[in-house]
């Protein structure tokens, strides 16, 4: 007799239909955006002032603060601020993220939510905005491991042979907790992969990695031990690091399955994005949705930006 169902079944669902019921009109969503965004009342994101009023005819926007005097809506100082997709799409669009396990393509959003495949591609990067942890140091044990994204030189055609060198990406999984801190490094160098772990891993704390030379010299710091993958080593009592290569594997999984390629200019990114989503694993759906929608906050990110030759890619925190 099957007593209980596989993965996260214990987590509250919600169903397309329910979905809809929850959001059935801009104004339904306008309305959970809001009690997120203000919990304890309205108040500008301009200025701070709660002595506001609503707007007649909400234009040009909702509301009007009578200290600042300027205008402003649940959108003004958040990741949507200037978009003119509707609530109902917005919230629509968190659903969609939170519940696909391998992400979501802006083709599929496009599909779906009936808006440009451009308009997708930019709503879906705000929302991956959302996800950047900010958290303190892991008390511990840690796993530590780095992986390397981008396609194989024996793949490219001959003129484009040297050309968008894989990027290393490294993560940190707290065993304690099963939270997960990954970022986009560029290069596996030394005193970057040793950076990351004294960001992420309380000094003094255990620290599990492969046999990257690297490591080594995190000896002093950290009650660091290591198992050589290179010599077919993966597992010594507590050592071992497959907790964080799951990690990873779901990452390729999406990486591969989804997204198909995903530029060094924007990698950081989708590795925040998925490392979010996992935090957020044992949360009911709806929770996920309002953690996402409340990360928004303060996060400005311009198409521009996205788009510029100059590596303009990672999004700006406002004050």
């Amino acid at each position: 007799m099957v007593t209980s169902a596989p993965g996260k079944a214990h987590r509250e669902g919600i169903s397309l239909i329910e979905l809809y019921q929850l959001f059935p009109n801009d104004e339904q969503a306008r309305e959970w955006f809001e009690a997120l965004v203000w919990p304890n009342g309205r108040a500008c994101p301009h200025c701070g002032s709660v002595t506001t009023r609503e707007v007649p005819n909400a234009k040009p926007m909702p509301y009007w603060c009578t200290d600042c005097r300027d205008y402003f809506s649940v959108k003004t100082g958040t990741a949507m601020q200037s978009s003119k997709l509707g609530y109902q799409k917005w919230a629509m669009a968190i659903y969609l993220e939170v519940t696909s396990l391998k992400g979501v393509s802006s083709m599929k959003l496009h599909r779906d939510l009936k808006i440009s495949q451009k308009a997708a591609w930019f709503m879906l990067h705000r929302i991956r905005e959302a996800f950047t942890d900010e958290g303190g140091p892991f008390a511990g044990p840690v796993e530590v491991d780095e992986m390397y994204v981008g396609g194989r030189e024996a793949n490219k055609p001959e003129h484009k042979r040297g050309q968008d060198a894989k990027m290393a990406v490294v993560g940190a999984k707290d065993r304690a907790t099963g939270q997960v801190r990954a970022e986009a490094i560029g290069t596996a160098h030394g005193d970057t992969l040793r950076a990351f772990v004294r960001k992420h891993a309380a000094p003094g704390a255990a620290v599990y990695s492969d046999g990257h030379g690297a490591y080594t010299l995190l000896d002093g710091e950290y009650d660091h031990k290591a198992v050589a993958h290179s010599v077919g080593t993966y597992v010594i009592g507590d050592t071992r690091s497959n907790g964080i290569e799951s990690f990873w594997s779901m990452f390729r999984r999406g990486y591969h399955g989804t997204y198909h390629k995903i530029s060094p200019k924007h990698l950081n990114r989708y590795v925040q994005q998925f490392a979010g989503k996992h935090n957020l694993r044992e949360s009911d759906t709806l929770a996920q949705m309002a953690h996402v929608a409340a990360g928004l906050v303060g996060r400005r990110l311009l198409y521009r930006g996205l788009v510029a030759d100059n590596g303009l890619a990672s999004g700006t925190r406002s004050a």
